[in-house]
């Protein structure tokens, strides 16, 4: 069969991979000059390895990806355990960064009672060692950690994390996520040597050897079909295929296929709803924390989501001897930080960057890098689960295999190479 995937990120080349190695004809589009999507890097004359442009590490239990890594003919992956906190201000405005990331961190937390940490403890056992349960999905986070862990817990320990990360949609989000995000989580964390992007031009080079037509800076315009071919767009000229897999975003899908699919489905994809990603990198001279990697803010004065000290996980040799640091959000598409320019959204993390470490100076930025993720975080609520997409489309040989479907789990690669791994499956 001669079969067309859409879109270069791990979905796509896992699946193109996949496909390629059952026999059959796999072209691979790509909008961008470099394959990659969410986890493309971006590289200094100074450094020897890429960085993403957002934060990205692996689980050590993230079997998938682990397994394609071996396959790509990537010789070494790291794994550590970087330390993880959350930063909380005090009554007198001072910054605490509270470790919480192991069970006696959490008995030594200090805004919980003995019987609150109990509670949390528990609850927290019970999501780790439970299979997936459809009550789940029946009751908000927000509801179901308030009556499992209490009030208090909720506000201490998870109203921001939900607020920062689901904005006004905060309350919606069904407890499957938080299952999934506790039963998931271990504190080993895996990166790959060189960074993500050279992991990338390792699977460029096999899918090429395997036979997959990789064209990259060409946009799939329009879809369209005549008889059993899917006629695909680009650049003003027509391809037919007997199969299409589109990795691509949601929304952009709706777009270039409404003319191969019925109103009704198209209607039902467009009710979920996203949010965009802000992500901001700054090259330093210092480091910003002590020690840390991955530092929640739960401070509700502070609308920073998270910061990632990236040379806290990974050595600064790498780097040109510089520390790196991420800092980012989810935001609704008319918040005031899409529209304004990286200069502006750089000084607006900075102010309250300054205000967790004040000894950061503006002389410490050697550099900074400014990236917008359209359609990064879906919304999991009741509506998500009704709509969302799935492998099988209502058009024989169509099939999608995109990071909405990797619910309940937060996005990533791992799941982006169990999608492409899945689909090919179909073919």
């Amino acid at each position: 069969m001669k079969i067309a995937v859409l879109g270069g990120g791990f979905a796509g080349i896992s699946a193109a991979y996949y496909i390629s190695k059952k026999g059959h004809s796999v072209t691979l589009f790509e909008k961008e000059s470099i394959l990659g999507g969410l986890a493309a890097g971006f590289k200094q004359d100074n450094w020897d390895w890429y960085l993403e442009k957002a934060v990205h590490h692996w689980f050590s239990n993230d079997k998938d990806i682990l397994s394609f890594v071996k396959d790509t003919g990537l010789k070494k992956v790291i794994f550590k355990s970087p330390l993880s906190a959350s930063l909380y201000q005090d009554v007198i405005n001072n910054y605490r960064i509270i470790p919480l990331d192991n069970p006696q961190s959490l008995f030594k937390f200090p805004y919980l009672n003995l019987l609150q940490k109990l509670k949390v403890a528990f609850v927290l056992v019970f999501l780790k060692t439970t299979p997936f349960l459809p009550i789940f999905e029946k009751i908000s986070a927000e509801k179901f950690l308030k009556k499992t862990m209490g009030k208090r817990a909720w506000k201490v320990l998870w109203k921001e994390l939900f607020r920062k990360k689901f904005g006004k949609y905060a309350g919606n989000i069904v407890a499957s996520f938080i299952w999934a995000r506790i039963n998931k989580r271990t504190k080993k964390l895996a990166y790959p040597y060189g960074g993500f992007q050279k992991l990338v031009y390792l699977s460029e080079k096999k899918l090429k050897q395997q036979g997959v037509e990789i064209r990259k800076e060409e946009s799939v315009e329009n879809i369209h079909m005549k008889g059993s071919k899917f006629f695909i767009q680009v650049n003003g000229k027509k391809d037919n295929y007997d199969a299409v897999i589109s990795t691509l975003p949601t929304p952009v899908f709706t777009k270039i296929a409404n003319r191969v699919f019925p109103l009704s489905y198209i209607k039902r994809l467009k009710k979920i709803k996203y949010l965009h990603a802000i992500s901001l990198v700054i090259e330093l001279k210092m480091s910003f924390f002590e020690k840390e990697y991955w530092v929640n803010i739960i401070d509700p004065k502070t609308p920073i989501m998270g910061i990632f000290e990236h040379t806290n996980f990974i050595d600064k040799k790498y780097y040109g001897g510089n520390n790196l640091l991420y800092s980012g959000n989810y935001v609704g598409f008319d918040d005031p930080l899409v529209k304004m320019t990286d200069k502006e959204i750089f000084n607006w993390y900075f102010t309250y960057l300054k205000r967790i470490n004040p000894k950061l100076k503006k002389n410490h930025v050697i550099n900074y890098f400014v990236f917008k993720g359209p359609f990064a975080q879906p919304i999991f609520d009741k509506d998500f689960i009704k709509n969302k997409p799935d492998f099988i489309t209502p058009v024989k040989n169509f099939y999608i295999a995109n990071l909405d479907m990797t619910y309940p789990y937060d996005r990533g690669t791992n799941y982006a190479v169990k999608l492409g791994k899945e689909v090919a499956k179909l073919i």
